[in-house]
């Protein structure tokens, strides 16, 4: 699996699971226990992966849904 896409703002988070949700596409998301143990105060960021063979169907979903910018380089 490969990162995508590394996010502090819950809202996006949910956007982004729903988004690949819809789409079949399969994720993970990364370090969401570590977020709780810093307190939820938004230091570490949680990370989006997805296997590689989805990789460039997902940046593609996500570029269509105004979310491109957000993106990891890859």
């Amino acid at each position: 699996m490969i990162e995508i896409l590394r996010v502090n703002d819950p809202v996006l988070l949910s956007l982004v699971e729903t988004l690949f949700k819809e789409a079949g596409i399969p994720f993970f998301v990364a370090d969401g226990n570590m977020s709780v143990l810093e307190g939820s105060i938004g230091i570490l960021a949680r990370r989006v992966l997805v296997p590689e063979f989805e990789a460039d169907g997902a940046r593609q979903l996500l570029r269509d849904a105004g979310i491109g910018a957000e993106l990891r380089d890859g």
